[in-house]
């Protein structure tokens, strides 16, 4: 939890702080006049300070980079935490979790609530966030490498940022032109952040199989590297058919191990035109991930995830109004009347890295992907692989994929894992030249 004024939950067991003794059942935390004020479950005053750790064991106060000892029962709960923020399944949630509690105030004056937890133990609750525990093995056993990956990389690449001062956010503007990518922007007082924008992670209320503890201790300290690297492995929910090359997304380089592949036993050949990107996106090709069990899926999916059932093929009807009125909204640009949605350059999946939109008053060029998901959709559009037409006063977005599309595809993998894939297999059919290593 981020920029709050305020925050609730309940400490299950008992926590103590170098400040006071041992405290446990509801609590709240207010930013008061330049400190945060924690009260107990009568509200009477515990604390006043800019910054409060309540440890619930002595061994949870090692970081999260730095041990893999497993910590005992003692956790505690947070109320109303948004999942998907932004996203169209946005939510509200009571979240339990181990570890220490963090309570930091920032300088505009609100509080951060951070959990500080060992890597492994994170790595549980994050595969049982992501996906469903109950999903195939292999499968979980891939995701926690994949995630465990992503972690330590982008641990180092956080490092090497704050050294050098690179922005972790970057944006060009140019007259008539907005590019826009994101990375770890703002996570300034931790290192990751619980939600879609990094991994989710929703603490032990996720856990609810010990598929996914196992999935973990059997790939303790395996991750996938390329060059002696470890790997930055991303991934999303469903690419469609073919996956993303990594510069539609993010930044203008080539990274070997974040190119597009087929998604298929079959080869399916890359999007190069706009003929041939209505034809792919039109069409219903042989993928992993074009799964239309019910059954499986919720097997494979959270049950948040699983009310989406369009993923694979989608389509968004928007009258020009609403449209123009979204844009508006999302963008800042009054664009009168909506004239022209216009792809200028896309991805080997159909994926657009650039999109003009023209209008009366002014025409603008947007990027990258994720940027034009936020602005033609109140929430995000599923993805940025769509084709426009429209009909009268009607746009309509037929589109694939579901997510960024670069890497691994996650309901693609759990339906290679049902057909009997090994977790390694499926890595490598993702990741192009990588290998796993343990490294510790």
């Amino acid at each position: 939890m981020d920029h709050k004024t305020e925050a609730n939950g309940r400490l299950d067991g008992n926590f103590h702080s170098d400040e006071f003794g041992s405290v446990s059942g509801k609590f709240s935390a207010k930013a008061i006049a330049g400190v945060i004020v924690l009260f107990d479950h009568s509200y009477h005053e515990i604390l006043r300070s800019p910054s409060i750790r309540l440890i619930g064991q002595e061994d949870s106060t090692l970081r999260l980079r730095q041990g893999t000892k497993a910590h005992s029962g003692q956790a505690f709960t947070l109320f109303n935490v948004t999942i998907g923020n932004h996203f169209h399944w946005e939510r509200k949630e009571e979240q339990s979790f181990q570890g220490d509690l963090v309570l930091r105030l920032r300088n505009d004056g609100t509080i951060t609530v951070i959990n500080e937890i060992l890597i492994e133990d994170y790595l549980k609750s994050v595969i049982s966030s992501e996906m469903n525990p109950a999903a195939p093995m292999e499968f979980l056993k891939a995701h926690a490498i994949l995630s465990r990956s992503w972690l330590l990389a982008g641990l180092d690449r956080k490092r090497k940022k704050e050294e050098t001062s690179i922005p972790a956010e970057k944006i060009i503007e140019n007259e008539g032109e907005v590019v826009r990518w994101y990375d770890r922007e703002d996570h300034d007082l931790f290192d990751v952040c619980a939600d879609d924008h990094c991994q989710r992670y929703q603490g032990i209320t996720k856990i609810v199989s010990k598929q996914a503890e196992k999935a973990v201790r059997e790939t303790h300290g395996i991750v996938i590297t390329s060059q002696d690297e470890i790997c930055d492995a991303r991934y999303f929910k469903a690419c469609g058919g073919i996956t993303e090359d990594f510069r539609t997304a993010w930044d203008d380089i080539q990274v070997p191990y974040l190119t597009s592949i087929s998604d298929a036993l079959v080869s399916h050949r890359p999007v190069r035109t706009e003929e041939e990107a209505s034809a792919w996106i039109l069409s219903e090709p042989e993928a992993y991930c074009n799964i239309k069990d019910e059954d499986f899926l919720k097997i494979i999916l959270p049950d948040f995830d699983f009310e989406t059932k369009t993923f694979f093929r989608w389509r968004l009807e928007y009258s020009r109004e609403e449209l123009k009125e979204i844009l508006h909204e999302k963008s800042g640009f009054d664009f009168g009347t909506l004239q022209e949605i216009v792809p200028l350059h896309r991805g080997p999946s159909g994926r657009i890295s650039r999109l003009k939109i023209i209008g009366s008053k002014r025409s603008m060029v947007v990027g990258k992907e994720l940027e034009i998901r936020r602005w033609l959709s109140r929430s995000h559009l599923y993805s940025s692989a769509f084709v426009v037409t429209v009909e009268a006063d009607q746009f309509i977005l037929n589109g694939s994929g579901w997510g960024h599309g670069v890497g691994l595809c996650q309901i693609g993998a759990a339906a290679m894992a049902a057909q009997g894939f090994s977790a390694q297999e499926i890595l490598k059919h993702y990741f192009r030249i990588v290998r796993l290593k343990k490294i510790y």
